[in-house]
């Protein structure tokens, strides 16, 4: 071995014994941090702080720039009502992008079908009527909840059970908290 180059082994080895922390493996290591779109995540918005490197300045600051700060998406099942007796539930993917200026919430169906409106739209429907333009969303008893989309091709009008749904607001609301610092400059105290 020559002698510009040390082996530090040894230490990483004490210091993954003793704290737990790999020096070796940083953010960029897949198996370091997940993100919500990663279907083996457990459901949190953002990486731990623990999956960042000790070398990183920054890493006891909260994120601070909303176009760094995770998409969330969660997935949910629902039914759609036709005139059938029994309609087989279908996969719908529930997406919030805190980089998107409109702040809407966007819902996934199979075949390529994709409907965006407002997050408070779903939030309102979750307790009473709501509408707005060509999306209306309504409860259903205490624990379901109805959307109807209104297309030039008709009305598509879909059961869903409230708790994907509430769970999916906490998420977005989690990820807009997360981003909220941005107003306090680096190095200052709020």
């Amino acid at each position: 071995m020559s002698p510009a180059v040390e082996d530090h082994s040894e230490d990483h080895a004490a210091e993954r014994s003793t704290t737990g922390h790999d020096p070796s493996r940083s953010v960029a290591d897949p198996a370091a941090s997940r993100s919500v779109a990663d279907p083996a995540a457990s459901r949190s918005v953002a990486a731990p702080a623990a999956s960042r490197s000790v070398a990183d300045p920054d890493a006891s600051r909260s994120v601070a720039d909303p176009a760094a700060t995770p998409p969330v998406e969660d997935h949910a099942r629902a039914r759609v009502v036709t005139d059938a007796p029994l309609s087989n539930p279908v996969p719908v993917a529930m997406r919030y992008d805190p980089a998107d200026a409109s702040g809407a919430v966007r819902f996934a169906f199979p075949g390529g079908n994709e409907w965006a409106f407002p997050r408070d739209l779903l939030e309102s429907g979750l307790r009473a009527p709501a509408s707005r333009g060509d999306v209306s969303v309504w409860p259903c008893g205490r624990a379901q909840t109805v959307l109807e989309f209104h297309s030039p091709e008709g009305v598509a009008v879909v059961q869903f059970d409230s708790s994907p749904l509430v769970r999916f607001l906490r998420h977005t609301y989690a990820t807009d908290a997360r981003a909220a610092p941005a107003a306090t400059p680096a190095g200052r105290r709020a």
